[in-house]
């Protein structure tokens, strides 16, 4: 007799320990897991295992419904139970949400609460119930249930384990959604930025062409007449010019937002690469009748860069002098190698750079003149853009000014990148 009680004593330590055991084994695996579909799957496993019952399930409530509805259970058919709305009201679940107390039921066949669609829906018959609140703090998101204990009845030490489960659920549930509510606002935020970005890219696109012929006729009319005629004809240049700047600033835009750092590097030649960029700014330069100069080296300087960027940074840089320049002056555009080193730089006449400001210019909508008085117009991002595009790359982009009305220099420095040669490959 003594052995038998003695044995009965193991087996219930055994038990208990083995229960402690797998709490412990589902506290590090809730804290490892922020899924929430495998985080559900590995708390009604538990609950079903531990209790050693046929089968669980976890009932969340919906604040936009206000029902509970089944978000996992074990078993194929979770998706089945999920189409079921649970009621707050006049359901066994609902009844634990509401009271926050756990329900233990050892017959379920005249339970007026019990969902029998349910069952029925899934043909499964349940027979025998627990079922504790998921609780964090004082706020209950749902329900953990346990169903059809295989041997015996639900114990007080079944209801106290499902407890403790429920209370690392509860916490793992809750950060699992926020996680999960976190990733979706992000992607809607991504959305609206890329319906941004694409809204500015087309809308700048698309209003170039209209914009350029409108300079081209007010030019014409501007050198064609005189008088009043021609000074209308100003006005009409002036404002297409201020337009020109705001698409300018709408495409500097779509590029501040995007991966700067990613990189598609080619073998080009740069003399091209620079009359090209200049032909792009060619138009507005001859607007205000100022002559864009190249002073290229006479030896041809092939390297690999990312034409795309680079060319923006130029362009940036040029409009950028032919807006701060006065009327009917030169720009100078020039290039050469110098110590391994590609030296691009753009020279104008224009307002200058105090000297304290030679960096400042570089910050993002950062401006030379004060709001109060500002004459050029512009979001102040094109030497940002550029800066970025050419820092990319592993080069520099500096200034340099003898200060206010002495004109400015922008100079940038590339390394000079060949394409390996076969032996190197080797």
């Amino acid at each position: 007799m003594l052995e038998t009680d003695s044995f009965k004593a193991y087996s219930k330590v055994q038990k208990t320990a083995d229960r402690l055991q797998r709490l412990v084994d589902l506290s590090m695996s809730l804290n490892s897991t922020l899924n929430l579909n495998d985080l559900l799957k590995i708390i009604i496993q538990t609950a079903a295992d531990i209790l050693d019952c046929e089968a669980a399930s976890i009932l969340l409530y919906d604040e936009k419904s206000g029902e509970l509805f089944f978000a996992a259970a074990t078993g194929e058919d979770a998706k089945k139970l999920a189409e079921i709305p649970v009621p707050i009201n006049n359901s066994i679940a609902g009844t634990i949400f509401r009271t926050h107390e756990p329900i233990t039921l050892h017959q379920l066949e005249n339970e007026p609460r019990h969902n029998k669609k349910a069952s029925e829906h899934v043909g499964f018959q349940t027979r025998s119930l627990l079922g504790v609140p998921l609780r964090i703090r004082e706020r209950t998101i749902g329900v953990l249930e346990s169903l059809n204990k295989k041997v015996g009845t639900f114990s007080e030490a079944d209801q106290e384990t499902l407890k403790v489960v429920a209370s690392h659920a509860a916490v793992a549930i809750h950060n699992a959604q926020l996680i999960q509510a976190l990733k979706q606002a992000y992607e809607d935020v991504s959305k609206a930025d890329k319906l941004k970005s694409n809204f500015l890219a087309l809308a700048s696109h698309e209003l170039r062409t209209p914009l350029g012929i409108i300079i081209g006729y007010a030019t014409f009319l501007r050198e064609d007449s005189d008088g009043e005629t021609s000074g209308h004809a100003d006005q009409v240049l002036n404002a297409a010019l201020q337009m020109r700047t705001l698409l300018e600033d709408m495409n500097n835009l779509t590029m501040l937002e995007e991966d700067a750092s990613s990189i598609m590097p080619r073998k080009l030649l740069l003399q091209d690469l620079l009359a090209k960029a200049a032909e792009e700014i060619r138009e507005l330069a001859q607007v205000k009748e100022q002559e864009i100069i190249f002073n290229f080296s006479e030896e041809k300087i092939e390297s690999l860069v990312d034409g795309k960027k680079l060319s923006a940074a130029i362009v940036n840089l040029l409009h950028n002098a032919v807006r701060f320049s006065p009327e009917k002056e030169k720009i100078v555009l020039g290039l050469r190698c110098e110590n391994e080193q590609i030296l691009c730089w753009v020279k104008d006449h224009g307002i200058g750079i105090p000297k304290d400001q030679l960096e400042s210019i570089f910050d993002k909508f950062y401006q030379v003149e004060a709001p109060n008085i500002r004459r050029y117009g512009g979001m102040g991002l094109g030497l940002t853009i550029a800066q970025g595009l050419i820092e990319a790359q592993g080069g520099k982009l500096w200034a340099e000014s003898e200060g206010e009305g002495q004109g400015s220099t922008f100079k940038i420095s590339l390394p000079l990148k060949q394409m390996p040669s076969p032996s190197d490959l080797q």
